[in-house]
């Protein structure tokens, strides 16, 4: 089973709006690396210690890279600093996997290429991230592509609003899906956020690969069936929680999303209620994922989120974390 928890080094997946309820706060992308080593450090002591086994790395701008030395952030690392982290990771028992997150509404870190979706610049740009990511990470066994919330209704606030709708996502999202296949020489599994099913059923389940792994996500108290986050501003009809049982049920592996972002009883509660309805051969483990920075001011969050995702497995594990 994975146990996992999402870690940001790049934090730039939104762009710099003059809603003045964000600009000037974290949210916000920054031309600088927004990362705190010390707290990185004792996170990573801490999953280790909870029985966490892999730690999914939000890679974005935060790192170098040779193919595209224009995406790196001020004082991103280098190939050398990666390498040695990853491999602090894993004598630590932490698999590393990396995420870059490729939805139109998290896209800040490609700089002036979020500017260029589904153009061959695009694409150029983006098969040479993966491979390089891909190559740093020596060859690790899945892929996050995030894809995530591309709906207007997220970019109300945005200076440049852009999505990819009516068939676009979806060959999109297969390209991907290929050059991670590709430069992984097979090796390398697709990972992505779940939500476009919730309103793109019809599409997303004749489009989408089951070879893709699949973390749908929730992020309120799992009480039976429940609404979506969004409520009446996104869709009414959404049921978040039953897509857990929906995807499960269309053959697709998962590993659910749980978080402390609205209420930490959510994690507790969703681990507990996945265990119960979704089917153990697809059922490949558990994200945590707090939605925050690597910052010091983050600091409670991160620590909350990984003490609740721990009592949480070591109750199904027997006690043991």
């Amino acid at each position: 089973m994975i146990y996992a928890n999402l870690l940001h080094l790049s934090y730039n997946m939104w762009g710099d709006w003059e809603n003045p309820a964000v600009k000037g706060t974290y949210w916000a992308a920054k031309p600088y690396l927004r990362f705190d080593e010390k707290l990185w450090n004792d996170l990573l002591v801490a999953m280790s210690k909870r029985g966490f086994n892999m730690v999914v790395i939000d890679v974005g701008d935060g790192i170098e890279f040779s193919s595209r030395p224009e995406i790196a952030v001020k004082n991103a690392w280098s190939h050398d600093k990666l390498r040695s982290e990853l491999k602090k990771c894993r004598e630590m028992g932490l698999e590393p996997i990396p995420k870059l997150n490729f939805s139109t509404c998290h896209d800040q870190w490609l700089g002036v290429y979020a500017r260029m979706v589904s153009t061959p610049t695009y694409y150029d740009v983006c098969r040479d991230l993966i491979g390089e990511t891909i190559e740093l990470f020596d060859r690790p066994r899945f892929f996050h592509l995030g894809m995530d919330e591309e709906e207007a209704v997220h970019q109300a606030n945005f200076e440049y609003a852009c999505m990819r709708q009516h068939g676009l996502w979806s060959r999109d999202l297969a390209f991907f899906c290929k050059v991670v296949e590709e430069k992984g020489q097979g090796k390398v599994r697709p990972w992505m956020w779940g939500d476009y099913v919730w309103n793109h059923k019809e599409s997303f389940y004749r489009d989408v690969s089951k070879n893709i792994l699949q973390s749908n996500w929730y992020r309120d108290p799992v009480r039976g069936d429940a609404k979506s986050v969004y409520g009446g501003v996104f869709n009414d009809s959404i049921e978040c929680v039953r897509t857990f049982e929906e995807v499960d049920k269309a053959g697709y592996d998962q590993v659910p999303t749980v978080s402390n972002w609205e209420t930490p009883e959510n994690i507790y509660q969703t681990i507990r209620w996945c265990r119960e309805k979704l089917s153990k051969e697809r059922l490949k483990g558990f994200f945590l994922t707090p939605w925050r920075p690597t910052v010091e001011e983050t600091r409670d969050r991160h620590m909350d989120a990984i003490e609740r995702f721990a009592l949480a497995i070591g109750e199904l594990r027997g006690g043991k974390t």
